[in-house]
């Protein structure tokens, strides 16, 4: 190495850069040179890193009236591809594992079921919902995994729509809300301080059984209760009440008794039937004060409220305003807004494949 450096200094190199590169490289640079350009390689100590597919997410709504299959698509969206109407569960458990069979095979399947209470939702079994008769202690999620692998949740159907519509529809951007169904019943879903809240025993958001008054329409087995006021079952019972007690002429007492349901009311509505404007009033009225007890107690930045609403809010929301208005308080009243779901027909979809969404991000952050 000296007498380098000496020859080095004899031709008059006197240059750092070209001395440094007239040195031989010591046993250190050259490892240092040859592992920073060589590739990285797999060695019998490093497993080669195998690629996982994305898992597919199905989702399966199980309502009263129909079922519906859909499926996560490649952008996220959801693509419904099966709409039947609803049997017991020995008609509609096979139909459903036709539907699923159908689908190609990408990736391990993640079921999301939205059904109607009651439910065991950690066990996966739907118990007995008064809108699904037969569907006594099904263990749809042990079926469901049994014959297609993968996993399986169930979960209200209430709280499946508040998480589509937190995630995808009218209550995107806030970190409090509560979904409110108004349909065939009354049935509601909190999204709170960013997270879904079920309560103690699942049962959380059963709004459907507060009182509202000593009597009146029954829904949740109890005279005058929100969801007798407010659900489809509870305002045909008020139009045939009210009709039978109306002195004058209306569209409604056309109708027989079994006719005069809330799609019925609507219709008389739009046509500017004195009765069914007062009917949807007193709906109206209703709603304000049950939306006034949830206002006070939960404080949300927004309630949204699917089916009846979202269609006959122009009827509902005046007198639902002016009892608001009344009943809550007003900083309450001021920081939240009251909107109509906006997922539509396709909610009960998206509820489904919110769902599996839910659950794999709880499992696989």
């Amino acid at each position: 190495m000296r007498k380098v450096i000496i020859g080095v200094i004899r031709r008059g190199i006197t240059d750092r850069i070209q001395t440094a590169s007239s040195v031989p490289p010591s046993r250190c640079s050259v490892h240092f040179r040859l592992t920073s350009t060589r590739r990285p390689a797999h060695n019998r100590f490093t497993k080669p890193q195998r690629h996982t597919p994305k898992p597919q997410l199905i989702g399966l709504d199980i309502g009263g009236t129909k079922c519906a299959v859909a499926v996560e698509t490649a952008d996220g969206g959801v693509a419904e591809v099966a709409r039947f109407s609803t049997g017991g569960p020995q008609e509609t458990l096979p139909r459903l594992a036709v539907e699923i069979e159908r689908l190609p095979i990408a990736g391990e399947r993640i079921f999301g079921v939205s059904c109607g209470g009651p439910l065991d939702a950690a066990r996966g079994v739907i118990l007995s919902p008064p809108n699904l008769p037969g569907w006594n202690r099904v263990a749809i999620a042990g079926e469901l995994t049994a014959r297609f692998g993968g996993r399986a949740f169930l979960m209200n159907d209430a709280n499946a729509c508040a998480l589509a519509e937190w995630q995808s529809g009218a209550g995107r951007g806030c970190r409090s809300m509560i979904f409110l169904t108004m349909g065939t019943g009354m049935g509601g879903g909190l999204i709170l301080d960013g997270r879904l809240y079920a309560g103690a025993t699942g049962d959380a958001g059963e709004v459907g059984h507060l009182r509202l008054a000593p009597d009146g329409p029954v829904g949740f087995g109890k005279a005058g209760s929100f969801e007798g006021f407010c659900s489809g079952g509870g305002i045909a019972q008020l139009a045939r009440a009210r009709v039978a007690a109306h002195a004058g002429d209306s569209l409604l007492k056309k109708l027989p008794p079994a006719e005069l349901t809330a799609h019925a009311v609507a219709h008389a509505a739009d046509r500017g039937d004195a009765l069914a404007l007062a009917l949807w009033a007193e709906v109206g009225t209703r709603l304000g004060e049950g939306l006034a007890l949830l206002i006070d107690v939960l404080n949300p930045e927004r309630i949204v409220i699917g089916s009846i609403y979202a269609r006959c809010e122009r009827f509902i929301a005046p007198a639902m305003r002016i009892a608001l208005g009344r009943e809550a308080l007003g900083p309450g009243v001021a920081a939240c807004r009251i909107v109509p779901a906006a997922l539509g027909d396709a909610l009960g979809s998206h509820a489904a494949l919110a769902i599996a969404r839910y659950h794999l991000s709880a499992i696989d952050p």
